[in-house]
């Protein structure tokens, strides 16, 4: 997966620390705490729009779970704000979001 930068210099600087990091100029900790100043957040779903996305689709609770590989509880937690997803399923439903369709993992 390629990196998403706030900038183009940002993306030029980033390229240098890793160099850098790769010769053991700086530690890994400073490069973790450059990598997040200077990658793009991701975006956070709300629960409304967890649940929007899963009923556009037309799918039930645990079919949305077993396309995303999580248990249907999480799902609920999602839905309901209790939790929120990351990771791979948020990666997977930020991608269905935008692309608007969903396909099953085989």
């Amino acid at each position: 997966m390629t990196k998403q930068y706030r900038s183009d210099a940002l993306a030029s600087i980033h390229e240098t620390m890793e160099a850098l990091n790769g010769v053991g100029a700086i530690d890994n900790q400073t490069m973790r705490e450059f990598d997040d100043s200077c990658l793009t957040p991701i975006a956070r779903l709300s629960p409304e729009a967890i649940r929007a996305l899963r009923e556009r689709e037309h799918l039930s609770q645990p079919v949305f779970a077993r396309y995303l590989n999580v248990s249907k509880n999480l799902v609920s937690d999602w839905e309901r704000g209790v939790k929120r997803p990351g990771g791979p399923a948020l990666r997977l439903i930020l991608k269905a979001h935008v692309t608007q369709t969903l396909q099953p993992v085989i």
